[in-house]
Order: C-alpha cells, then sequence, then structure tokens
C-alpha cells in the first residue's frame, strides 16, 4: 500500500484527487488551511477510516517537515495554493509566499523523506500569458510572460521544480491544468464560470459577464482533472503535461449553455474586463 499525501486535500479538486487515491488502496494524507478549503469535503474520503489522515496545516508551516516525517509519503501531489488572479494582482507578495515559499517548504520536506516523486498543480490557463499560439504547446513556457503574479509564482514553480530533480534526486511531474469545472466547486469565489453561472441562474439571478463574454477558456471535468493526476504517479518524469480539452469555448457560449439547462430566460449583467485576464486560451493536450 502507497502512502500519497495531497496539499490542498479538502479543496475542490484535492478532495476528489483523495477520493480517487483511497478506492484504488493507497493510504493518502489530507493537508490544508481550510482558507477555501471545506471540511465538508471530506465527508466521504473519512469512511475509509484509519487509511485517511486530515492534517489542518499551512503548508508555509514549520510543522509539515515533522508531518512529513511521521506518515513519509512515497508520492506527494502539491495542490494547495493562493489560485487567484485578482487576489494575486492585490498582494502579489502574499501570492508568492504562499506559492512559492509553500511549494519550497513541500520540496524540501519531501527531499528529506526520501519522497519519489511531487505531482505539481501548474496553471494552463495563466502561466503561458497571452498565447502565440492555439491550442498551447507546453514549450510555450519558456518564453512566456504570465499576465499575473499568479502566473508568473506558478511558472516560477517549474524551475525550481527542475533544480531539485536534477540536484536532489526528486522525480517531478507537472500538469498545466485547463479551467476545471464541476461538483465541489466554490460558486462565491473569482474562478469558475460554470459554478458561479449556475449558483446564480438556479436562484433568478443574473450573473455577470466580464467584457464583452467572448474571452475563450478551455474547459476540463473533474473526473478528468483527477484521472490526470493519478496517471503522473507513474508517468510523465520531469515534464510539464498540459490537461484539457484542446477546445476553445466563449463565456458567452458557457451562458447560454447553462441558460438553457437551467431554465433561465433573463439577460447578464455586465462588467469591465478585469486586469489580467486572458482573452483567449486552450490547450494542446497531443502530450497527455
Amino acid at each position: 500500500m502507497t502512502t500519497v499525501l495531497v496539499t490542498g486535500g479538502a479543496g475542490f479538486i484535492g478532495s476528489q484527487l483523495g477520493e480517487r487515491l483511497l478506492a484504488e488502496g493507497h493510504r493518502v494524507v489530507s493537508v490544508d488551511d481550510l482558507t477555501t478549503g471545506k471540511i465538508a469535503n471530506l465527508v466521504e474520503a473519512r469512511g475509509y477510516g484509519k487509511e485517511f489522515s486530515f492534517f489542518n496545516m499551512d503548508v508555509r508551516a514549520d510543522g509539515l517537515a515533522s508531518l512529513f516525517e511521521r506518515h513519509r509519503p512515497e508520492v506527494v501531489f502539491h495542490l494547495a495554493a493562493q489560485a487567484g488572479v485578482r487576489p494575486s494582482l492585490d498582494d502579489p507578495v502574499h501570492d508568492a509566499s504562499v506559492n512559492i515559499m509553500g511549494l519550497l517548504n513541500v520540496l524540501e520536506a519531501s527531499v528529506h523523506v526520501g519522497a519519489r516523486k511531487v505531482i505539481y498543480a501548474a496553471s494552463g490557463g495563466t502561466m503561458y500569458g497571452e498565447p502565440k499560439r492555439l491550442p498551447t504547446k507546453e514549450t510555450a513556457a519558456q518564453g512566456s510572460r504570465p499576465l499575473s503574479p499568479y502566473g508568473v509564482s506558478k511558472k516560477v514553480g517549474l524551475d525550481y521544480l527542475s533544480y531539485y530533480q536534477r540536484y536532489r534526486g526528486l522525480d517531478y511531474t507537472a500538469v498545466a491544468l485547463a479551467n476545471v469545472y464541476g461538483p465541489r466547486q466554490d460558486p462565491t469565489g473569482e474562478a469558475g464560470v460554470v459554478a458561479i453561472f449556475t449558483a446564480k441562474m438556479l436562484t433568478g439571478e443574473a450573473p455577470m459577464i466580464f467584457g464583452d463574454g467572448n474571452q475563450t477558456r478551455d474547459f476540463i471535468f473533474i473526473d478528468d482533472t483527477v484521472h490526470a493526476f493519478v496517471q503522473a504517479m507513474d508517468r510523465g518524469s520531469g515534464k510539464l503535461v498540459n490537461i484539457g480539452t484542446g477546445l476553445e469555448t466563449s463565456v458567452n457560449h458557457i451562458y447560454r449553455l447553462i441558460a438553457d439547462l437551467t431554465g433561465f430566460a433573463g439577460e447578464p449583467e455586465h462588467g469591465p474586463q478585469p486586469a489580467g485576464e486572458l482573452r483567449r486560451m486552450a490547450l494542446d493536450i497531443s502530450a497527455a
């Protein structure tokens, strides 16, 4: 039985990844400071008894090293992050503290206990900047200029992963995620347009579309995302791998689809396009 550790383990993606890993017979250690994660997301995982354990802890905390020593994970899934574009614009220092220093704390702890691999949640929607070609290949990261501190911090993480593989012997795979949607996504956050639109329409409220709505994203379902993380346990050594659909879908199209499904007949509200947001994005998934 493999012991794995999931940071951000009470979050939208992390909690469902934990359930999949438990179902496949792994022992799962979940770490989350509950800034955005929720205890309610762990109900199913807790049904596995002693095979699952949860720790309320910030990934920057000094106590992370002793937690790693106690449980000695073979594989670490690092999903914990400051994951918002707009918060990163308001407070780049906090973004870097969580996304860079937090990553370094995880990497140091992993090396110390002899973990085999770290699987890192990269951001396919931000770290490539405004793409020159669509769909965007992983090689575009080398010369990209992210439009937000969040994109910058997630891109910097790739260089640290490469360093730790080369000089500390810690293997990695970085999965560059498209826009993930599905159950447990927070409809009150800034990200997650599918969850936001659905929650608003179901209560009869008009969702807000920022900009003209013709901006595009690559949307991928949560189950496909979780499957990619699990596959990365034994694949993609030392690689950045895009996880998406390769398709551009506009915000306006998403609005119409959800309006049809929910029976919402109202018109959207409109607001200004926020800073740091890309105009178009779709990921080339041929490497996956």
